[in-house]
């Protein structure tokens, strides 16, 4: 009786899949064509020596590309590659304590959807607005100095300087992508039982072992999605970096590693070098990634 009915039941399990795959075409091109086909193409290009237009002109040159980002003499490594790192640590490193901080004051006030609101405008104004804001109040003249100046102090070079140039944008990055982490740290506080604070009161712990025995161990979810998102975001970092330095300076000051492929490409036209940079950052962001989760896996399991 089963294998009789065996033939049927595989025939409908046919069609639905059929008619699956029929609704999934869209999706599919859409995948294809504007994920699997660029991405092939840049494994071409980075095998290749190209200026662009004429597809006729590739000329391969195997992996001579990767050999000369990392030749002897080249900036790729220093300062583009260890800038792009330093950007995005210094993102994470000012943006999550910050956001973790706001968050956890914002739980214990009032009207908390208009406070939410406030620190996530930055996200919803352009990048180009954001930039060329804080631009203009990092001039000689801007408000900033204009505050130092009261104060008695001299005024700063923040752009200007290749010592306070990269921290200068580090700090606007950070103040932009405040709105992310506060918004997904305040919702892994709600979602913590409120059964585990009322324990604690009922024990006498103060408001400094409450936030480090209960609160920082249960949100530790919502801690790595930030540090991750936000970390990924330094290192792909573009426009704001070219917003406010235009073309990485003074210098290579400010240069990292998605302005270079820009400009390798665009300004220099070698399209294959900038597709072989863009292969070694990916390989630094999956490595870094991997190494995040690891230690917050390490941790989770020693506490």
């Amino acid at each position: 009786m089963a294998s009789a009915g065996g033939g049927p039941v595989r025939a409908a399990r046919r069609r639905q899949a059929a008619l699956a795959y029929l609704f999934l075409t869209p999706a599919l091109l859409f995948f294809a064509v504007f994920l699997v086909l660029p991405l092939l193409f840049a494994v071409l290009l980075a095998q290749s020596r190209w200026a662009g237009f004429d597809l006729g002109a590739l000329e391969p040159v195997g992996a001579a590309n990767f050999t000369a980002l990392f030749a002897r003499g080249s900036t790729f490594l220093t300062p583009v590659l260890t800038n792009t790192l330093l950007y995005a640590v210094g993102t994470v490193a000012l943006a999550l304590p910050g956001a973790l901080v706001i968050a956890n004051c914002l739980d214990r006030l009032r009207f908390q959807g208009f406070w939410r609101a406030l620190y996530f405008l930055p996200l919803v104004t352009t990048v180009v607005a954001v930039g060329n804001v804080w631009k203009y109040m990092y001039e000689p003249s801007g408000l900033l100095n204009g505050i130092l100046n009261s104060l008695g102090l001299d005024s700063l070079a923040f752009l200007q300087d290749p010592g306070t140039a990269l921290p200068s944008v580090i700090v606007v990055q950070a103040w932009a992508s405040l709105g992310t982490g506060i918004l997904i740290l305040t919702a892994g506080l709600k979602a913590i039982p409120e059964v585990y604070y009322e324990a604690a009161e009922l024990d006498g712990a103060g408001r400094g072992t409450v936030f480090r025995r209960i609160t920082l161990p249960l949100l530790r979810p919502s801690l790595l999605f930030v540090c991750l998102t936000q970390f990924i975001t330094g290192l792909q970092s573009f426009a704001l970096i070219n917003v406010m330095t235009g073309d990485g300076g003074p210098g290579d000051a400010t240069n990292v590693a998605a302005l270079e492929m820009y400009q390798q490409a665009f300004t220099y036209g070698d399209w294959g070098l900038a597709a072989a940079a863009a292969f070694v950052l990916c390989v630094v962001i999956v490595v870094m990634t991997a190494l995040q989760l690891w230690l917050f896996r390490r941790k989770g399991g020693e506490s």
